[in-house]
């Protein structure tokens, strides 16, 4: 079947020069694609894939695809076979967990087709034969920028390139940053994907230019909104606290390669990722300063883009949210706040957006005078009223000047970054209409303010949420409070002969600095932010500012409601002109939503580069529809720099890995052509073993190790047959890994350790090892690029309030493990700093041993009634013969390991039957099958 791989000449749905010119690449050899994001990576992969299935008799494997994606190229394919008509067409087929059935799998492979199959499904059906790699017309890989070393993908690569020299092998990616990390960062994707050609196609490329730049360009309207001076002031006092942050940083880790730690690449989406990256490798040895401030980090970005895209009351309750998950707990004295939050920077950020929501007035009351009350302010986010002008513009030309028909349905299109803010713009569209019902006089004059949109209704009912929600927040927490006071008045340290959490009288804090914390206006004892409740009677004369007016209550069952609670009053149609549909960037999902909605308008409430270049892409790709394009952004806002920071660093990535294409070495892995020498395979097989007095026996036979199917989510099997060993997969009950028919090894990452101490797993694990295997061993293995000590995982809480120092050591994961010893003294413990060491002493152990036997591991922990080898092999197939009058559990395992299947055995004579189960029962079984097939021919 591999030999059938060439595509065929079909009718293809790629317009633009660039795309027919990779079109044509791809067809004639394999190579690395690495596409700006937004260019069309799946519409091109969807028309690859349709001319391999257009010719039929061709097994097509896809690797990495997400769900979505599997969905989109399904229907892509279907949609492709019906316009071209194609007879030998038969789709996509995912391969998933649904696919229980081995039979049914094995089915389909042999029918051949195009399956995108899982991971971890697809390396076991290959190294089980299930799939033989050498029927494999060729693969498809997507997501190229994840396949690294120690990946499952690369297992994959690996093992189909050893076993098919023939098949195609094409990857793409969308993401030019992994490929730039690093030493020869592209050289090593490349070796991994067993490839030796890449071609880039940045934004600059000739070709997409080309096609992009033409007569046939957007009207794109570009519009700086100016941030309020609040949301500016708010913005600055947060970039201050991320600065000063990343300085705290820098100054206590001196060591590390600390160039992108600056200003500029915290507004990354990356850039939590990248400094945990650097730190984790000396985890343990970072102040717990430093990893405050790493955790303070993330908090902080997110307030960056919350302040842009939440409005002024929901900002407001998350800082409040915020403050109180970082605050000590009630009558607590340990210094827990995140170090930002002492700074003047942080307090201008609370006062500025309490400030936003209501402000403090002076009112003479009829007892006293210039008593302080709270008004309600509501700020609005600026970039409301620009959307409902652009709105009313679209509205006026659509009246006045009706444009030319053409293709596209007149929909307005507004796109946003998350499915929040298509919320918060749903209600401010639908109530920005909504005005109090005022009484006019008579000679009053029209006042046409008072028709502008405005988003007074929705901020009033926001505000009485957080009212609510603060108001039952403060309960909770006075709540709170007096428990704690109540356990701590009642708590004495017997050790200390004091009520804890009380200084002694004759002590006093000291003071850093030697002087009294000054305590302005909103500052704890301590100098951090105080955390602000409302009074009540301030909170009831809010409540009574935003009621609900007369307008309001009929407004609100219209505008409100929920239409899925009454489908009958709700469910109509509209025309496709009328509609305006809210959707949030879902990367190359928007394709799909620009070719299905025609949009006439297309909002881009937030800047987004790829789907800019997506517009381009679909106003190129169609002559008779015409776009227009409102480009919203926040003029010197955090928004603003990200957007051109991600351009920049697009660009900067495609430049780096032109350069090192061009400095690339020639040859990357070994022809996939060039036929593999014998004596260097029988070299590489050679299983050099001491015996006694030094002779060195060597095997043509590679070793072999049985592992877990279950282990396959981790890095070590691919790593243990990159050093020529065979895996063989099975279904363990003892053990994940088998090297011999004595040394029997339970793998736990860290992670795993922890929960298999904490239910009782681990225990009788090892229990079933020492029932079964001479040799058990635990292996404890750590991640490559994390610390290698179990510092970090130490559970000590409570070791001082405990009264027993004995008791609170056994909550320590080290106590934990010596008394594992002590119930297994011959347990033995392997400590591995990777998978890598994994590997290298797997290797050594094996060096003495012979070989497992995969059977014999799969009966250990099984009963004796129960069918071991139905673990191997094809269940249903077992099922069936154990219904046969004369096969027992003893004789069934014979009979699979002797016949191919069912129908052989039905043909089969007593006197072939007997050797295998018996004299008797041979009889019975041929008797069962010929009575069969004399009521058949009656």
């Amino acid at each position: 079947m591999a030999a059938a791989g060439t595509p065929q000449p079909v009718k293809l749905s790629l317009p633009l020069i660039y795309q027919q010119k990779l079109f044509e690449e791809l067809r004639s050899e394999d190579e690395l694609v690495i596409l700006a994001r937004g260019l069309g990576l799946i519409r091109l992969i969807t028309n690859l894939l349709h001319s391999y299935d257009a010719a039929g008799n061709n097994l097509i494997v896809i690797v990495g695809a997400e769900d979505r994606e599997n969905a989109w190229i399904g229907e892509a394919l279907a949609e492709h076979a019906a316009i071209s008509m194609s007879p030998r067409a038969r789709g996509l087929t995912v391969v998933n967990t649904d696919f229980t059935s081995v039979a049914a799998r094995e089915k389909m492979y042999a029918a051949g087709g195009i399956f995108s199959i899982t991971s971890r499904i697809l390396v076991v059906d290959m190294l089980t034969a299930l799939l033989n790699p050498e029927t494999i017309t060729g693969m498809v890989v997507l997501h190229a920028d994840r396949v690294i070393a120690t990946s499952i993908e690369a297992f994959i690569l690996r093992i189909y390139r050893q076993k098919n020299k023939v098949g195609f092998l094409k990857a793409f990616s969308d993401n030019p940053d992994p490929f730039t990390v690093g030493f020869s960062p592209l050289a090593s994707m490349m070796r991994n994907l067993f490839l030796r050609k890449v071609s880039l196609w940045p934004r600059f490329h000739v070709h997409v230019a080309e096609a992009l730049e033409g007569k046939k360009k957007a009207e794109v309207i570009e519009l700086e909104v100016p941030m309020t001076d609040a949301m500016r002031e708010i913005q600055n006092a947060v970039m201050e606290c991320v600065e000063v942050s990343i300085h705290e940083l820098k100054k206590g880790n001196t060591g590390l390669e600390m160039d992108d730690w600056n200003l500029d690449s915290a507004l990354l989406k990356n850039f939590d990722v990248m400094v945990r990256r650097q730190l984790e490798p000396n985890w343990h040895r970072v102040s717990w300063k430093t990893k405050q401030i790493v955790n303070d980090l993330t908090i902080l970005r997110g307030m960056l883009q919350s302040i842009l895209a939440l409005d002024a009351v929901s900002f407001l309750q998350q800082l409040d949210t915020i403050h109180a998950a970082h605050s000590p707990p009630p009558g607590s004295t340990r210094q827990t706040q995140p170090p930002w939050l002492f700074l003047d920077a942080a307090q201008t950020i609370f006062e500025t957006a309490r400030r936003r929501v209501y402000s403090s007035s002076q009112r003479a009351g009829p007892d006293t005078t210039n008593i302080d009350a709270l008004r309600p302010v509501l700020e609005e986010q600026p970039k409301w009223a620009v959307l409902a002008e652009v709105l009313q513009e679209i509205d006026r030309d659509l009246y006045f000047e009706p444009a030319l028909r053409d293709d596209s349905n007149g929909t307005i299109l507004i796109m946003c970054s998350d499915a929040t803010t298509c919320r918060q713009l749903r209600d401010y569209l639908q109530t920005m209409h909504v005005k109090p019902r005022v009484e006019k006089k008579v000679e009053e004059i029209y006042d046409p303010e008072q028709d502008k949109p405005s988003a007074a209704f929705m901020m009033r009912r926001k505000l009485r949420n957080y009212l609510k929600w603060k108001r039952e927040f403060a309960q909770v927490s006075a709540t709170l409070f007096s428990e704690t006071q109540k356990a701590v008045a009642g708590a004495v340290d017997p050790r200390l002969g004091r009520s804890k959490g009380k200084a002694p009288a004759n002590k006093r804090r000291r003071v850093r600095g030697g002087g009294v914390v000054g305590t302005g206006p909103g500052r704890l004892d301590n100098g951090s932010i105080a955390q602000y409740f409302e009074q009540p009677s301030e909170v009831a004369e809010l409540m009574a500012e935003v009621q609900i007016t007369e307008e309001e209550t009929k407004q609100k069952e219209d505008v409100v409601a929920d239409p899925l609670e009454n489908m009958d009053d709700y469910y109509q149609l509209y025309e496709m002109q009328d509609l305006v549909v809210i959707h949030p960037y879902e990367g190359d999902q928007d394709e799909y939503i620009l070719e299905e909605i025609k949009p006439k308008y297309i909002v881009m409430y937030e800047p987004d580069a790829s789907f800019i270049r997506r517009v381009e892409v679909y106003r190129s790709s169609h002559n008779d529809r015409n776009v227009r394009v409102y480009f919203l952004y926040y003029g010197r806002s955090v928004e603003e720099q990200r957007y051109l920071s991600t351009v920049r660093r697009e660009k900067d990535a495609f430049t780096r890995l032109i350069k090192e294409r061009a400095s690339m070495s020639v040859v990357m892995t070994v022809d996939p052509k060039d036929a593999e020498d014998p004596q260097e395979a029988f070299l590489r097989t050679i299983n050099t073993r001491i015996a006694g007095g030094g002779r060195l026996a060597a095997t043509a036979e590679p070793p072999r190790v049985v592992v877990d199917v279950r282990e396959f989510r981790s890095s070590l099997p691919s790593l243990l047959h990159g050093k020529s060993m065979i895996i063989v997969p099975c279904m363990l009950t003892v053990g994940d890994y088998i090297l011999s028919p004595n040394i029997c090894i339970e793998r736990k990452s860290i992670s795993d350790l922890i929960s298999s101490f904490k239910d009782g797993r681990l225990y009788s694990q090892c229990e079933t090892m020492f029932q079964h295997y001479k040799s058990p061993m635990l292996l404890i293995e750590f991640d490559q690029n994390k610390s290698f000590t179990l510092e970090p995982f130490a559970d000590l809480s409570g070791s001082l309030s405990s009264v027993s120092a004995a008791n609170a050591g056994a909550n320590d994961l080290q106590s934990k493990i010596v008394l594992l010893t002590l119930a297994f003294p011959k347990l033995r413990i392997i400590w591995s700093s990777s998978p890598y060491e994994t590997a290298e002493i797997f290797e050594r152990l094996k060096a003495h041993e012979a070989e497992p036997d995969p059977i014999t591991a799969v009966k250990a922990g099984l009963d004796q009634d129960t069918k071991a080898d139905e673990q191997v092999f094809n269940a249903q197939p077992q099922e069936m013969l154990a219904a046969v009058p004369g096969v027992t559990p003893k004789n069934i395992m014979n009979i699979v390991l002797e016949t191919e299947n069912i129908k052989e055995v039905a043909n089969m004579t007593a006197a072939e039957l007997e050797p295998m189960v018996g004299k008797a029962a041979a009889a019975t079984i041929c008797g069962f099958f010929a009575k069969d097939l004399l009521e058949d021919e009656e």
